[in-house]
């Protein structure tokens, strides 16, 4: 290995400094993202809250509904709950599908909860909207894509869109701005470790 004298190293980055510097620069474009956290790996929700948390910390409001989740007490909702002013968070799921086993609520409880989050994406005062867990209940056909694709489409210029859940659908992936997918290497819950405070709710 050959080593770099500082004044090599110094020139060295100073020349990948230039070259970023000169790409940054040639991006001009500032809109409303639409944003996919999607993949069987842990950590779309607490990726979309920190979005949100940043967010807040510059002053813009952001809203929050939960699909699925909204069966027990969570760290994320104590927090957003201390910014009334900037967050609105709404749990409005009841569960997954194995605990409620009934198809039709589910479907009604969807719809609920997709029609707080077309208000909040209308309503140009929220910076962002988070449909926390929405790719799962277009998994299941509980609200049809094509609603939710046109809902997206029509956005305020502006507004970003943030969807977490496991199997985002091809169509939505396509309109999408940035998509990341969650890759699972490891996980505790296979060793026999349940779910804990402040990990996973």
């Amino acid at each position: 290995m050959i080593m770099r004298t500082d004044d090599e190293q110094n020139a060295k980055s100073a020349k990948r400094k230039e070259v970023h510097d000169r790409i940054v620069a040639s991006k001009t474009i500032e809109k409303g993202l639409i944003i996919i956290h999607t993949g069987k790996g842990k950590g779309k929700s607490t990726a979309a809250f920190g979005m949100a948390v940043r967010m807040i910390g510059h002053g813009r409001k952001v809203g929050v509904v939960q699909f699925v989740k909204g069966a027990m007490a969570t760290g994320e909702k104590a927090i957003f709950d201390a910014f009334p002013d900037l967050c609105e968070f709404k749990p409005m799921g009841e569960g997954f599908t194995w605990d409620t086993q009934d198809r039709a609520r589910d479907i009604a409880v969807a719809r609920e909860a997709w029609d707080e989050v077309k208000r909040m994406i209308a309503d140009p005062s929220y910076a962002m909207v988070v449909a926390d867990e929405l790719n799962i209940v277009l998994r299941y056909e509980y609200l049809p894509v094509d609603e939710v694709l046109a809902v997206l489409a029509a956005k305020p210029e502006m507004t970003h869109v943030v969807v977490t859940g496991r199997n985002a659908p091809d169509a939505l992936i396509e309109m999408a701005d940035l998509v990341t997918e969650m890759t699972q290497v490891k996980h505790p819950f296979r060793s026999g470790v349940k779910a804990q405070e402040g990990v996973e709710f």
